[in-house]
């Protein structure tokens, strides 16, 4: 498998540092940004184990620990969002794993300036050309909002571990 070849295999290319998505490794999974920005900020937190299918196969502290996790990178989206863009309203969380075989979650930003029969609905009611389409692919000009969502990652992590029994 080569580098080119990374979506094949997102957990694997993760773990080599070859997967480009990847924002921050976190305690028990990738936080990544999504392949298409449609919605500006969508973000995954891929298992760090492609064998995990769903969220019950993790031990109770592994469970635990992804859950923090999702919580971390949702709360990063959000407050990089809502810094970037006045008309950003909330986000989604979703464990669905009907397409991809492993434990994934999927945050979705969501903004006011979305059409209104499209606002307060699903994203997978989008259109096909938004959620697949080459117009809404990453690529640089998404830098800015991925540098944000990293920054707030980071700063959520540090915030977390200065409130650790213990710590410093």
């Amino acid at each position: 498998m080569t580098e080119d070849d990374w979506r094949l295999d997102r957990i694997g290319s993760a773990h080599r540092g070859v997967n480009p998505t990847v924002l921050r490794r976190l305690d028990a999974g990738f936080a990544v940004i999504g392949d298409r920005q449609f919605l500006p900020g969508y973000s995954v937190l891929l298992t760090d184990d492609p064998s995990v299918t769903r969220l019950s196969d993790l031990p109770r502290p592994r469970r635990a620990a992804y859950l923090s996790d999702l919580e971390r990178l949702a709360e990063a989206v959000e407050r990089a969002c809502a810094r970037l863009d006045p008309a950003f309203r909330r986000v989604n969380i979703e464990i669905l794993g009907n397409t991809d075989p492993y434990l994934h979650a999927h945050i979705w930003p969501r903004y006011d300036w979305e059409p209104d029969d499209r606002v307060r609905l699903p994203v997978w009611l989008y259109e096909e050309e938004c959620r697949r389409g080459e117009r809404h692919a990453l690529a640089p000009r998404h830098d800015a909002l991925r540098a944000a969502i990293g920054e707030e990652l980071d700063r959520l992590g540090a915030a977390e571990q200065r409130t650790e029994p213990g710590a410093g």
